[in-house]
């Protein structure tokens, strides 16, 4: 039982008043799951997590059936959740995709590029530069429609083929996302190796190269119990949108596909103790995750979660 209070608010210098949380939950959480989630489910989760005060939840991505099959149902879903008073982005791979984004009133996309020559070769069979060659046409259209533009850089801390990744490498790419008109970046620690001083180190090269920490999120996963402390080192830096996933979902440790996803009540704990407002009230986004959980046939890997909802957290 957590005592009424908690956590005592004790304010830190140098860092926002406020935090906008991109919930990732419905898109990236689900679409690691091993089985297919209902697509009323998926609504009703994602009505949740806008009913708890999150402002932008990303919903569904509209990749080929094929590769995301977790996701085949982005046209059945986005109807049912397009009237909610949120920010709603969409994952669109290509051209394609973007077609039937905006056919669906899609208003926030995603494109997904790699700072790597191996992911981009393993996951869009594409070099880093032809990928972008790829995306400069959905970035270019969909701006021309007015859409809001985020471009996801994965593997900017570590490839799991290539190892550490230079810094200048990182910043070229994220420079390439900009100037092809995307609106913000994403910076993604894909395999959750990324320190706090890595991260500094970053943030300041990207602010050299006219890349500012307003136009940044940061997407940490908690591979190896990073993700707090790189998100508060990104915070001291000026980030002000932060990537997390709700009850830790994409991270789960029953699944082989697991990265370790930043849970959402986790970060929201740690932010009410620093006295940063996110406008979430974190008592419905631990039902909202404790309810997902049983659908999923699971505890939640989330801390915040576990504590808060008096689940047993001891493991055999």
């Amino acid at each position: 039982m957590t005592a009424p209070g908690l956590p005592m608010t004790v304010p830190a210098r140098d860092l926002p008043t406020r935090v906008r949380i991109h919930e990732v939950g419905a898109r990236d959480g689900l679409q690691n799951e091993k089985g297919t989630v209902p697509t009323e489910v998926k609504a009703e989760f994602i009505r949740r997590l806008a009913g708890a005060g999150l402002t932008t939840v990303e919903a569904t991505s509209f990749v080929h059936p094929k590769w995301v099959p977790q996701l085949a149902d982005a046209e059945a879903l986005f109807p049912m959740v397009a009237d909610l008073p949120v920010q709603l982005p969409v994952l669109v791979p290509n051209e394609r995709g973007l077609d039937r984004a905006l056919a669906l009133g899609a208003r926030r996309v995603a494109v997904f590029a790699s700072a790597t020559e191996s992911f981009a070769k393993a996951n869009l069979n594409r070099t880093v530069d032809e990928a972008l060659a790829m995306f400069e046409p959905v970035v270019n259209r969909a701006k021309s429609a007015g859409v809001h533009v985020r471009g996801y850089l994965s593997m900017c801390f570590g490839d799991p083929w290539e190892g550490a990744v230079p810094v200048p490498q990182v910043v070229r790419v994220c420079r390439a996302l900009l100037d092809m008109g995307c609106d913000e970046l994403s910076l993604g620690d894909t395999i959750g190796v990324a320190t706090p001083g890595h991260v500094v180190a970053l943030l300041a090269a990207l602010d050299e190269a006219g890349v500012p920490p307003s136009a940044l999120g940061v997407h940490f996963h908690d591979t190896y119990g990073q993700a707090l402390a790189n998100t508060l080192a990104a915070l001291q830096q000026g980030v002000t949108t932060v990537d997390a996933s709700a009850g830790g979902l994409g991270g789960c440790p029953y699944a082989k596909s697991a990265t370790g996803n930043l849970a959402t009540e986790d970060l929201v704990w740690m932010l009410r103790g620093l006295g940063i407002d996110t406008g979430i009230d974190l008592g419905r986004l631990v039902a909202t995750s404790t309810w997902m959980a049983a659908r999923l046939g699971r505890p939640s890997p989330s801390r915040t979660v576990r504590a808060l909802s008096h689940e047993d957290t001891e493991e055999q």
